[in-house]
């Protein structure tokens, strides 16, 4: 997998687990949809660390524990 797909899950998951939708995040964290839309549908190389960053303080999660998952265990190119 490589890390634009493992982002992606990993923001879906977390907003499955929440019962969350995608613009809901958007919206709580002052994303914009659309941004965070691509990020998803896997238009973005590298999601900067900020928007992480936010996306992570809204959910109230450390970086490390958005991180802390399998599907980056094995990221290739």
């Amino acid at each position: 997998m490589n890390l634009k797909k493992a982002t992606s899950q990993r923001i879906s998951n977390l907003c499955a687990e929440r019962n969350i939708t995608i613009n809901h995040l958007a919206e709580s964290s002052t994303i914009p949809p659309s941004t965070l839309r691509d990020i998803i549908n896997c238009n973005v190389e590298n999601p900067s660390s900020m928007v992480i960053f936010q996306i992570c303080k809204t959910l109230k999660i450390k970086m490390k524990d958005f991180y802390d998952s399998e599907l980056f265990d094995e990221i290739d190119d």
